[in-house]
């Protein structure tokens, strides 16, 4: 792996991350190279282009986005255009299913600080504990901000604590919205996904998309503007699932299905099959009904009607009669499938951003939008014989679906001017992120009797409004000495809203919520016997005790300096200082430096501390159960950083991580050629990053007094706790890659221009020193909760380390084409299976304990996208195209297999004795990996677009 990785980057020193694409000026598709951009990130000095900074910038044009792009929404705008930046949808992942994880330079999506206008952007309100990339995060939703409304992007590859605050540990993504004037542009794009894997893989189309977009700028007084944005989507849901294989229908099933048939409801009959007062009745409408059911043998037949118990008939139903009862009841195994791939979406996005004169020497602006989102994902399917699922309410089982209603609203206003040589500008900023749940199609088991379907079962909160005030001035200083000074003060806060009663109760058979001295007899179960649970099947809501609205103060103060020495040489200081209300008080500071070896030659460095605020999400998030244990009632669950069982197990409150990072690279032009080629090399070390923890749980069994499992028995139960996962401050990294690019433009003629640019990043990230645990847990033997080996994949592993881009851009009188290939390099799967066949899981002795450590690897793949563009007239332009033209899909899921799996001898060594079976693909429904994929599992996408300019 080590060879193979310095091969990479020696190939990695030839490129750099794409500085451009194209952006549309009136009517034409027209090249912007980087000198032309001044930007507003990574330096104050209001002069500074993108290749004139001490530090990589890139500056990414939109607009040509809404003419020859597949992509249309943010997150994976920059997933193709820029290869340090992933982000991918997921699947059957709760609410993660509606707001993608982004990711910077392999770092988590909260590491990296986005802005608007250079205003800071508020994050979601939604924190991701489901298995996907990105885990225990909680980053900024890039897609409630509409593509049309936007510019361009840029994108600062560089730690920038001491500049911009919290968060910008991998760099800050400025969001730079439109200005333009007197210009009415539209664009409308439909498309779906026309793939071999369409509709389970039967072919066809599915996933169809149909998006509106229009844009409007008109002058405001003499010097102002106002330019208005509105976004409109629907979006089907695919199916990449396969044939569902197991058991669905069981005997009983069968019966239960015949008696319904001429109006008896077997289920309704009882509510705890071993006290139902009703059990003679219920034994005789089954030995009626079950001579219903002709495939029955007479064997079958003769034993149900000899069985006089429920326990006989208990024995006999259990049989497995699943392919006999789908044809009865006219049914395929595909009808059993889940819903895995691209959820449901609906949305609304209405932006506006505006500046005027309020006196000669005043300006105000303001900016913001609304944004709504309605989504529909699905989770497992609820299988007719399974305990969980009501066959009164669903006799062929259901498939859950949380509905997510997501409102995102901003709005910042200012004032800008000058005094005398200083600059200012003063404004405040609102953000505010709400993501409500419905959980639709689905059942409380526990409920006997209703007919309810639908659960409202809660909502999250978040809230922040930053208030800064920022000047800069220039002196005459050798070559010139920028000064930027100010601060800032953000107010941020975090709710949990509570469910309705019925989306989390357990109940019993009277309709009571169960309580620790609820009687084994009044406890709902199925007919054969199994308890069943309660809350809203797929997501059960948010219980009373979960519900809170907590909050938080910061101010900072900074000060930034560019220092031009000479003609050629660039120096930069920062420091910047902030206290925050929970945590204390925190100090960094950046240091960088450009020098010009010749006029078409720079080279640069960096160096820099910075610091990640722990969220208030990642402090106060909570979702918990109650169990009942021998009549005691415990609870389970993720359980809050300030909760009363984190202090009992000895789970600090959470910090802020700290990084140092350093980077150093090139820049050069061979201007007779019309090459360019970029190069950045960067480190950056992460002290007590926060990370979500597996579940802790209280230890079996007996053990003396004073032991360690002992203790941790008794602060399991001095906490009223059974089994628990928290937010902690865990573990060390180290992050070192190279981002590199060579770019050539090509215009032989004013009619023919042909742009490309060849982009590459390498990346490694690994923990680095011993794990950060509690004394109590540690000594119990569970510190490799604290950090498993699937929290290993997926910090170090689960996003390609090697991501390359090529991009083709020509023009030829009035066509237009675009031909991308993207290379995603092999990520790995978290779950562990016999990958080498040789029938065991390989593992190894981690702190200790055997840990399976054999994984599967998704092999690498390109993907193509081909796009061809006609303009008609100056206001008139179609665009047909394709990503992933050639349809290619990633490695396919591991099946069923038996397997020995790695343990311990009484002597401490590793051996394989334990037999167990692994299914990844459960059942054949992952056909693909759900936790892990580099650029989804939807195949080819297909496109029209017209573009309207008026």
């Amino acid at each position: 792996m080590r060879k193979n990785y310095r091969k990479m980057a020696s190939l990695g020193i030839l490129f750099f991350v794409s500085v451009n694409l194209y952006g549309q000026t009136g009517d034409s598709i027209k090249v912007k190279t980087v000198d032309e951009v001044k930007i507003t990130v990574g330096s104050r000095n209001k002069n500074r282009v993108a290749t004139d900074t001490p530090v990589p910038v890139d500056v990414i044009n939109i607009g040509s986005q809404s003419v020859l792009s597949p992509q249309t929404d943010l997150n994976q705008i920059l997933n193709y255009a820029a290869p340090s930046f992933t982000s991918n949808s997921t699947t059957v992942a709760d609410g993660t299913d509606h707001v993608d994880p982004a990711q910077l330079r392999g770092l988590g999506p909260d590491q990296v600080l986005v802005l608007l206008n250079g205003k800071r952007r508020h994050t979601s309100s939604l924190v991701n504990i489901n298995g996907s990339p990105g885990r225990g995060s909680v980053g900024t939703d890039l897609n409630a901000i509409p593509a049309f409304a936007i510019e361009r992007l840029e994108v600062l590859r560089d730690g920038a604590s001491a500049q911009y605050g919290s968060d910008a540990i991998a760099g800050v993504i400025n969001v730079i919205m439109k200005k333009n004037i007197n210009n009415l542009t539209a664009a409308i794009t439909g498309g779906g996904f026309n793939s071999k894997g369409a509709n389970d893989h039967r072919g066809g189309w599915d996933g169809e998309k149909l998006q509106f977009d229009l844009n409007y700028g008109a002058k405001l007084g003499g010097n102002g503007f106002v330019n208005v944005t509105a976004s409109f989507l629907n979006r089907a849901a695919t199916g990449r699932a396969g044939t569902a294989t197991g058991d669905i229908f069981n005997a009983y099933n069968a019966i239960e299905q015949r008696a319904r048939e001429n109006g008896v409801d077997l289920s309704s009959l009882f509510g705890n099959i071993n006290t139902t007062s009703n059990t003679q009745q219920i034994i005789n409408y089954i030995h009626q009904y079950a001579p219903y059911v002709n495939y029955f043998d007479a064997a079958m037949q003769a034993g149900i009607q000899n069985a006089n118990t429920i326990q006989d008939l208990q024995a006999i139903l259990k049989a497995d009669v699943t392919d006999q009862e789908l044809a009865y009841r006219g049914l395929e195994r595909n009808d059993f499938n889940m819903r895995v791939g691209q959820s449901k979406l609906g949305s609304g996005q209405l932006f506006v951003n505006s500046e005027f004169d309020i006196s000669p020497s005043v300006k105000g602006y303001a900016f913001g939008g609304l944004s709504y989102r309605k989504g529909n994902a699905a989770g497992f399917y609820r299988r007719p014989n399974q305990s969980r699922t009501s066959t009164s309410l669903y006799p062929n089982g259901f498939l859950p679906e949380i509905a997510s209603d997501v409102i995102d609203l901003s709005l910042a206003a200012g004032f800008k001017g000058k005094m005398g040589k200083v600059s200012y500008d003063i404004s405040n900023t609102f953000g505010q992120n709400t993501f409500d749940y419905t959980i639709k199609n689905t059942a409380n088991a526990s409920m006997l009797s209703s007919d309810k379907k639908e659960f409202r079962a809660g909502g999250l909160g978040f809230l922040q409004n930053t208030v800064n005030a920022d000047f800069d001035t220039r002196f005459d200083w050798l070559k010139g000495f920028n000064l930027a000074f100010g601060g800032e003060v953000r107010l941020e806060r975090y709710t949990i809203e509570e469910g309705e009663e019925a989306s989390w109760a357990l109940y019993d058979i009277n309709g009571n919520i169960q309580t620790p001295g609820t009687a084994p007899s009044l406890k709902p179960t199925d007919f054969m016997g199994a308890t069943r649970p309660g809350g809203a099947q797929v997501f059960p809501g948010f219980r009373p005790e979960n519900a809170l609205k907590k909050g938080r103060s910061s101010v900072a103060a900074y000060i930034d300096t560019e220092l031009d020495v000479t003609d050629r040489w660039l120096m930069s200081a920062a420091l910047r200082y902030e206290n925050y209300s929970d945590f204390g008080s925190t100090f960094n500071y950046k240091v960088a430096t450009r020098y010009k070896l010749t006029d078409n030659i720079n080279i640069r460095a960096a160096h820099s501390t910075g610091f990640r605020a722990p969220s208030l999400q990642q402090i106060y998030f909570n979702a918990t159960a109650t169990q009942f244990v021998g009549g005691t009632a415990y609870e389970v669950g993720t359980f809050s950083n300030d909760s009363d069982v984190a202090k009992i197990l000895g789970i600090p409150q959470l910090k802020q991580e700290e990084s140092k990072s350093f980077s150093a690279g090139f820049t050069a032009k061979i201007p007779q050629a019309n090459l360019t080629f970029t190069v950045d090399g960067y480190y950056i070390k992460i002290k007590n990053r926060v990370v979500l923890t597996d579940q802790f749980s209280r230890p079996v069994g007996t053990f003396p007094a004073g032991s360690p499992e002992y203790n941790l028995q008794t602060g399991f139960d001095k906490a009223n706790a059974n089994a628990a996962t928290f937010f902690a401050n865990a573990i060390d990294t180290q992050t070192k890659g190279i981002e590199g690019v060579i770019s050539h433009r090509f215009k032989p003629s004013e009619k023919v221009a042909l742009n490309s640019d060849l982009a590459v990043t390498i990346s490694k990230t690994n923990r680095v020193g011993n794990i950060h645990g509690s004394d109590i847990l540690i000594n119990a033997g569970q510190i490799n909760r604290y950090y498993s080996e699937t929290s290993r994949v997926y910090l170090e592993e689960a996003v390609p380390r090697f991501k390359a881009s090529l991009n083709n851009s020509l023009e030829f009188n009035n066509f237009s084409i675009l031909l991308r290939n993207v290379y995603f390099g092999k990520v790995t799967d978290p779950n562990t299976m016999d990958v080498n066949g040789d029938g065991i899981v390989e593992g190894a002795i981690i702190n200790g304990q055997a840990v399976a450590t054999e994984h599967p690897v998704w092999g690498a793949r390109v993907i193509t996208d081909l796009s061809v563009g006609y303009k008609f007239t100056n206001s008139l332009r179609l665009t047909i195209g394709a990503n992933n033209i050639f349809d290619i899909y990633p490695d396919k899921n591991y099946g069923p297999k038996t397997v020995k799996t790695p343990s311990l001898d009484a002597s401490g060594n590793l051996i394989y004795t334990n037999t167990s079976q692994i299914d990844l693909s459960y059942q054949d429904q992952f056909v693909y990996s759900r936790n892990v994929s580099q650029f989804g599992m939807n195949g080819r996408f297909l496109f029209v677009r017209l573009n309207l300019s008026l």
